[in-house]
């Protein structure tokens, strides 16, 4: 199993304490299956900025302690890039990762609150020179989850969302588990990712996510979402199907008025 978005340098910067952190990561996603895991440190929101460079070494140091450790998990390099209008100009000058770094998939999370006005051009013109955005955790974004149109919109355009596997298992609540079931039966939802931050209360649940979804859609989904996470870190094209819109009732409608 592929997990392409964990924070397992959870604070790259902080040394030995958060290296043994680590460490306790990397055998919990090994009790889960998972083979290959994207590191996904925090960069450019108000507390963190991890640089490509420092990322792609920390990554090495992990691999090398992970080796000697005979713990049988790899480590890949990437970020979880909060989403700035910048973007384009810090890609050119090498500042952003890409997932593993094949310069292909890149991994963006939206404000909390809302979804700003210059997403849309910016997903735009980064696909114009072949770089997809994923777009991590939607189904907790505000605004999204009140204009759901408002992704379907991105989707359909090419960009690619990613579900934290706690919210498809409820650990978010049932209205965030509810919308992840509907963004997956309507073709707005391609990988699920642990987002573990440790090993505690944002543990990874790669295995239960899975599980709720075989339960509802059967092995045919759950083996599209596992190869769409081989393609990301390979850096291959990805297949999708044909979103479809959220159908919403009257209730709905009359709630997010």
């Amino acid at each position: 199993m592929i997990d392409i978005h964990s924070h397992i340098l959870p604070q790259i910067d902080d040394g030995a304490r958060f290296l043994e952190e680590s460490m306790q990561m990397a055998k919990q996603a090994v009790s889960q299956g998972i083979t290959h895991i994207v590191a996904t440190p925090h960069h450019r929101t108000s507390k963190f900025f991890n640089h490509k460079t420092t990322v792609l070494h920390e990554v090495e140091q992990l691999n090398l302690a992970l080796n000697n450790a005979n713990i049988p998990l790899t480590v890949l390099p990437g970020q979880e890039i909060r989403l700035f209008g910048e973007m384009e100009e810090k890609l050119a000058e090498e500042e952003l990762l890409t997932v593993n770094d094949t310069g292909t998939f890149i991994l963006v999370e939206l404000p909390s609150t809302h979804v700003p006005a210059y997403s849309k051009q910016l997903f735009y013109n980064l696909m114009l020179q072949d770089i997809y955005p994923i777009v991590v955790h939607p189904e907790r974004n505000q605004e999204i989850l009140t204009r759901p149109d408002i992704l379907y919109d991105l989707v359909n355009m090419g960009v690619y969302t990613q579900l934290t596997a706690g919210s498809v298992t409820g650990q978010f609540g049932r209205k965030i588990k509810k919308f992840c079931m509907q963004l997956l039966e309507n073709n707005q939802a391609h990988f699920i990712a642990s987002d573990a931050h440790n090993i505690r209360e944002r543990a990874c649940h790669m295995q239960a996510a899975y599980s709720v979804v075989k339960q509802a859609w059967g092995e045919q989904l759950t083996h599209t979402l596992q190869q769409h996470a081989l393609h990301a870190i390979q850096g291959t094209f990805i297949h999708k199907d044909q979103p479809q819109k959220i159908k919403q009732n009257f209730f709905q409608l009359l709630w997010r008025a």
